[in-house]
């Protein structure tokens, strides 16, 4: 079976980063965006900004499991930062020790190692909180060579899916996560085909309010429509400038989040 990566690619646990893309604004002035490297891609690619003052518990992850499988999240621990720094870098940890271990054989029913790794980091996050703390997450795995998606939404603002046909919806499988010792995840799978993509975004993107009217799910779907095909950084700006003009400041009373995985289009020649 072919490769999946260009073949000049080596595996680094480096690669693993736990920010891809961030930007934070204070109230007055803007920062330049930050670029962190991350693993190559074949033929997709994948982005995530944050715009706030790091007021909540927003963090997302990426890692490379094997040669054909990336595994990504959107997770927001309930709580301010100062009081739930130890509930995230918890789950951070184990999502990166438990995403690159259980993805990485060949061999693998992607749903049911998601389903395992919903209820892991579930337990570790019960167990970092010393009880109950809630945490809506977007859990994927995207297969390069298959062009697909397996995700768990536990509890998570629903995923966007554009293609061709529109933008779908991908919503809740599951309970938040750090709830319940014996909850169950769903896991199904979605196709990405060429020239679609992925959106996640924060609870504070839908949230973000000018004159009490929220920023809301519709909204973060016509700026999405508008989007570039085969730019994830840019999809996720979009988003999050979009954002900063509709509340008319920097968001101050949580992170707003936006993820983005985009599989290119087909080259011209390949279509033929």
């Amino acid at each position: 079976m072919a490769s999946c990566i260009p073949q000049d690619f080596r595996y680094d646990s480096s690669f693993a980063m736990k920010f891809l893309f961030q930007r934070e604004r204070s109230a007055t002035l803007p920062e330049a965006p930050t670029r962190a490297e991350f693993p190559p891609l074949s033929g997709a690619d994948i982005a995530g900004m944050v715009n706030g003052n790091n007021a909540g518990g927003d963090f997302y992850h990426f890692l490379r499991a094997n040669r054909c499988r990336v595994v990504f999240g959107l997770l927001d621990v309930a709580g301010r930062a100062e009081e739930n720094h130890a509930i995230v870098e918890a789950a951070r940890q184990t999502f990166q020790e438990l995403g690159r271990d259980r993805f990485a054989p060949e061999e693998i029913n992607e749903a049911d190692v998601m389903m395992e790794f919903c209820l892991e980091l579930n337990l570790c996050i019960r167990r970092a909180a010393s009880g109950v703390r809630p945490c809506a997450a977007f859990l994927g795995c995207y297969n390069e060579e298959l062009g697909t998606i397996c995700y768990a939404n536990a509890g998570h603002t629903p995923g966007l899916l554009r293609d061709p046909a529109g933008i779908t919806e991908l919503p809740a499988t599951g309970l938040p996560l750090g709830l319940f010792a014996a909850s169950t995840y769903e896991a199904p799978t979605a196709a990405l085909q060429h020239g679609a993509s992925l959106l996640l975004v924060s609870r504070g993107v839908i949230e973000a309010a000018f004159k009490k009217e929220e920023f809301g799910l519709d909204r973060v779907k016509q700026h999405f429509e508008r989007a570039p095909q085969d730019d994830a950084s840019q999809i996720a700006s979009l988003i999050l400038d979009g954002v900063q003009q509709f509340v008319q400041k920097a968001p101050h009373h949580n992170d707003v989040t936006a993820l983005a995985l985009v599989r290119r289009p087909q080259p011209a020649a390949a279509i033929r």
